[in-house]
């Protein structure tokens, strides 16, 4: 585990993606506080389709009501 101050972080960024990427959790802290966690996000699944859910999710007609007077003094 690394712990590297903020400073440290922007000056070595590319090093520090590096190292979580080969699994190496990476601490950013400002001063002696930790702050954050670099890690990796894996592997992209595929690419977005648009349109992969029609006709999947249907919106009944109760939809487009206006909401009841409770609901709405809770908006407010």
């Amino acid at each position: 585990m690394s712990v590297v101050t903020v400073h440290q972080a922007k000056t070595n960024l590319s090093r520090l993606i590096k190292k979580a990427c080969e699994g190496e959790e990476v601490i950013i802290a400002r001063g002696s506080k930790p702050v954050a966690r670099l890690v990796p996000i894996g592997e992209i699944k595929g690419k977005r389709q648009p349109g992969s859910w029609k006709g999947k999710l249907r919106v009944g007609p109760d939809f487009f009501e206006p909401l009841p007077e409770p609901e709405l003094s809770r908006w407010e």
